[in-house]
């Protein structure tokens, strides 16, 4: 027997661990003589294929086993050692894999690029960027001040090393343009214009056409070369490469660590290639071409400066076609203007109408103008924002005038403002400041600052922004200088270049009534549309405005409408089969009839009409002749809607009165159709002495004591303003209470007798007559000069006027500030009297009321829940809170909120604290009052900021006061 089979020879079991008695290396059962003596080892049974596998799954599961239970240490020291026992196919696979698991989002492409790849990157940064990937890390430094980097930024602007880089020396050329930039002798605009005097010194006559129109041309030009070189230098730049050209027996790439040798291929300009070579040894140079002088030809090979750093030779290709893309006008419109979504839904093809904050900046204007410019130049830029004849409102706290152009922040937009102009371009401003000699002032300054055109309306038109259709001024003919010829359609109306006519006549006449109801569409719908967006809102409602309303086929003329309007009366009293035919035979009748009587009207007047008839040719140059008719005619218009107040009001009501069929009383009559009677013969006595002057107009007729006959005797309208509320009053109480006097309104109101107006908006004509006056009789004293007889009564007239405007503005306001202390008491459920002395509502702010369930908690660890929402009304003297429920109806998007008066607190006794911002809370504050306080937060950080501002604001004012 074997010895070796004895079983003295055979270990214990309990000598080996648990966990191989379980392999398949130890079976004592079977027969010794079947099974290998490698038993309890590292031994693979590599012919058994079975067992094989077998047992490299037990194995795996036993490696996973000890892998769950080891530290995260020695899990990477056994891959460290397992990853370096692989060959390069298994490292490749294990990438793959890792890449596969985790894919890799974020890496430094300078790590992963071929180094010249990554320097043809960075050659087209700017010496800015470049400087600041610089200190990213030492490598990118390394790779951003490379010669090749920073040579040819030197060379196009002619700055050449006084010496030869040595072989192991980099940042030569960095360190050389950063010394030539340092010492450049540059000025600022202002300086400049302080030191030399070019910016703000005015020059007359054809000196300064000139001058401008030189300056025009050099921009031009710089414009077309820097466009130029831009195009071709993006065409020809290829990667780059090695250089394959022997150099003195050295062979392969450039070397880019420090560039001791470098060569650039240039243009081909009717010779040899010029090559520009920055070896140690002398530079030899290339033949110089034909008729190029030298400063040309360096001025060539400095602008000329290489795309590639290695040598190509240079093909022939033809000169490249720059095609200019096609100017646009830019119209910059503020949300101020009533109405603004009609002015958007109106805009021209070729127009980019950008909609700003009034409550913003004028850089943030200036990069919401780049933004939609998007590179392109603007061949007109029109400004349609709030204004008068003084100074132009662009934006909150920003007006635009004669003393403020010169401001750094104004200097600096109409600067930059330059540079989007095309040569030839202009500024359209749609506000009346050539209606004054200080507006006047303003357009020729800002022409002499921007070199461009400015254009502004005169402001002869009456109405609430007719002013715009009016006639427009050009900083040429204030400067005296010849008029510069335009296009048809911006002779016509300067607006029309932007605005389509009919939309822009619709907004000009309708502005007022159409604020109003877009303020109530905003009120409703602006929640739900606050998404999309303000122009695609008012983008909306203005295309409604326009096409479902129908505004354009409201102006029809005023004989048509009233042949129509009769002709359709006659047709439903008449039982026709035949309605088209019958309809031209009644207005060819009505045509006949009407020039019968204009011909004997004509006879029995003479010739009172055509008095005016020889000075309408002289109208475009007898600027006071042009006004004093407006003025005329405007009162004759005036006259006609307070004549219709008696006519279609008075006098029925009146003889219902005297039949005892009375519809209204006596005294409801007087309280609202009386005041008018006294404002009517005003008006006559006013309108008959300027057609007296009229008739004997000259260039000395004066007619300034006429308007100031006018402005003594303004007590009528004061009168009537301190009885306007309560007319109005007497007519919706009357109209509801009493049926006959509702269906006499029905019946009579917005008829062609009332000019299609209503009586209460009849009673506000006096209102808007008295915005009219001030407007027409500042154009009267501004195209009135010094020395003639009527400039002093004109301008005691006008500044009589403009204070009675100011009292009738502060009625306004006055009568503005009850109803919203009405609306806000009836909107506040149990709410105590608000109507108190002079108090008045500042503003309103919805917030969430919070609480923390733990004071003692730090303020940067503290929690707070949200407890409801509340509503915030800041008045002048106090606070007052209350909780806002929201319902929301069934069926549709809209809700209603429902405020309950919670608690008021005194302004005086207020105080305000705000919370640092932390992970738990946001846009928070603290309203701390005598007997308790409330922390609120509003939904955004602009909202918290407003409302803290205005209410310190307040609370400043409430203990001064």
């Amino acid at each position: 027997m074997d010895p070796r089979l004895q079983p003295a020879a055979r270990p214990a079991p309990h000598s080996v661990k648990r966990w191989q008695l379980s392999g398949t290396d130890y079976e004592p059962d079977q027969d010794r003589s079947l099974r290998p003596e490698t038993l309890f080892s590292a031994w693979t049974p590599l012919a058994n294929r079975a067992a094989n596998v077998q047992l490299f799954e037990e194995r795996v599961k036993l490696l996973l086993h000890w892998f769950d239970l080891w530290t995260d240490r020695q899990r990477k020291h056994l891959l460290s050692c397992l990853l370096s026992g692989c060959s390069t196919s298994q490292l490749k696979y294990c990438r793959d894999l890792l890449v596969e698991t985790l894919p890799v989002t974020q890496v430094d492409f300078t790590a992963v690029l071929p180094r010249f790849l990554s320097l043809y990157v960075m050659s087209f940064l700017s010496p800015l960027d470049l400087c600041s990937a610089a200190q990213v890390s030492w490598h990118w430094r390394m790779l951003s001040e490379q010669d090749c980097v920073w040579a040819g930024r030197c060379i196009r602007r002619g700055w050449f090393l006084p010496y030869s880089p040595g072989e192991k020396e980099y940042g030569a050329w960095k360190s050389h343009y950063v010394s030539c930039v340092a010492t450049l002798d540059w000025l600022t605009p202002r300086e400049a214009a302080e030191q030399y005097g070019t910016l703000n010194q005015q020059s007359h006559g054809e000196e300064e056409e000139e001058e401008r129109q030189r300056e025009r041309g050099i921009r031009q030009m710089i414009r077309d070369r820097l466009e130029d070189t831009k195009k071709l230098s993006l065409r020809t730049r290829k990667a780059w490469g090695g250089d394959t050209r022997p150099r003195g027996g050295r062979s392969g790439g450039v070397a880019f660590s420090s560039c001791p040798s470098l060569s650039w291929p240039s243009r081909t300009l009717g010779s040899p290639s010029l090559c520009l070579s920055l070896d140690k040894g002398p530079s030899t140079s290339a033949p110089r071409p034909e008729g190029v002088p030298v400063s040309s030809r360096s001025s060539i090979r400095a602008s000329d400066a290489l795309s590639s750093f290695t040598y190509r030779p240079t093909p022939r290709r033809e000169p490249p076609v720059i095609h200019h893309a096609k100017p646009i006008s830019l119209l910059l419109i503020s949300n101020r203007i009533p109405a603004y979504e009609l002015v958007l839904s109106g805009v021209k093809a070729g127009v980019m109408a950008v909609l700003y904050d009034h409550r913003g900046s004028l850089s943030a204007l200036l990069a919401q103008a780049q933004r939609a410019l998007s590179g392109r130049r603007a061949q007109r830029l029109g400004l349609l924002a709030p204004g008068g004849t003084e100074e132009l409102h662009l934006l909150h706290g920003s007006s635009l005038s004669e003393e403020t152009l010169l401001a750094p922040d104004h200097r600096e937009f109409w600067e930059k403002v330059c540079g989007w102009m095309e040569d030839g371009g202009g500024v359209d401003i749609f506000s009346p400041l050539a209606a004054s000699a200080s507006g006047l002032a303003l357009i020729q300054r800002l022409s002499t600052l921007t070199g461009l055109e400015v254009r502004a309306s005169m402001g002869l038109a009456t109405g609430s922004f007719q002013n715009i259709l009016s006639d427009w001024a050009t900083s040429s003919a204030c400067a005296g200088l010849p008029h510069r010829p335009v296009c048809e359609e911006a002779a016509a109306g300067p607006a029309l270049r932007y605005v389509c006519e009919s939309v822009l006549q619709a907004w000009c006449r309708q502005a007022q009534w159409m604020e109003e109801a877009l303020g109530e569409l905003r009120a409703r719908l602006g929640p739900q549309l606050q998404r999309l967006g303000h122009e695609a809102r008012g983008r909306a409602l203005g295309h409604f405005l326009c096409e479902e309303i129908c505004l354009g086929e409201l102006f029809v003329c005023k004989d048509l409408s009233e042949a129509l309007t009769e002709g359709l009366t006659a047709l439903t009293k008449e039982e026709e089969t035949r309605p088209l035919e019958f309809l031209a035979a009644f207005l060819t009748k009505w045509r006949e009839l009407r020039e019968g009587g204009e011909e004997e009207e004509r006879r029995e007047r003479g010739a009172d009409d055509v008095s005016l008839a020889p000075e309408l040719p002289q109208a475009a140059l007898d600027w006071r002749g042009a006004v004093a008719r407006e003025l005329h005619q405007s009162e004759r218009l005036y006259q006609g809607r307070l004549g219709a107040v008696l006519k279609v009001y008075q006098a029925p009501l009146t003889a219902a009165l005297n039949s005892n069929r009375a519809i209204l009383s006596y005294a409801d009559v007087q309280i609202i159709l009386s005041p008018v009677t006294h404002i009517l013969e005003l008006s006559r006595i006013f309108e008959a002495e300027l057609q007296a002057r009229l008739e004997q107009w000259g260039a000395q007729q004066c007619v300034g004591d006429v308007c100031l006959r006018l402005c003594s005797k303004l007590r009528v309208y004061t009168n009537y303003l301190n009885n306007y509320p309560t007319a109005l009053c007497t007519i919706d109480k009357c109209r509801e209470m009493k049926p006959a006097f509702r269906a006499f309104l029905n019946r009579m109101d917005r008829t062609l007798a009332t000019h299609m107006l209503s009586l209460q908006e009849l009673l506000l004509c006096p209102v808007w007559r008295i915005e009219e006056y001030a407007t027409l009789l500042r154009a009267l004293s501004m195209h009135t000069h010094s020395g003639h007889p009527d400039r002093t009564h004109l301008s005691s007239a006008l500044n009589k006027m403009l204070q009675y405007r100011e009292f009738v503005e502060k009625l306004k306001r006055s009568s503005e500030r009850d109803g919203a202390m009405e609306e806000t008491q009836q909107m506040i459920q149990g709410c105590p009297k608000l109507r108190e002395g002079n108090r008045q509502l500042v503003k309103t702010q919805d917030a969430a009321l919070l609480r923390s369930p733990d004071d003692t908690i730090p303020d940067s660890l503290r929690a707070y829940e949200h407890v409801c929402d509340v509503g915030l009304f800041l008045f002048s003297d106090a606070l007052v809170v209350t909780k806002r429920s929201v319902q929301h109806a069934p069926f549709t998007l809209a809700r209603r909120s429902t405020l309950t008066f919670q608690a008021s607190v005194s302004l005086s006794s207020l105080a305000v604290r705000e919370i640092t911002h932390t992970r738990y809370v946001r846009h928070a504050f603290v309203l701390e009052g005598p007997l308790r306080s409330w922390v609120c937060a509003t939904e955004s950080a602009a909202d918290r900021e407003q409302f803290l501002c205005v209410l310190r604001s307040a609370m400043r004012a409430a203990v001064t006061g």
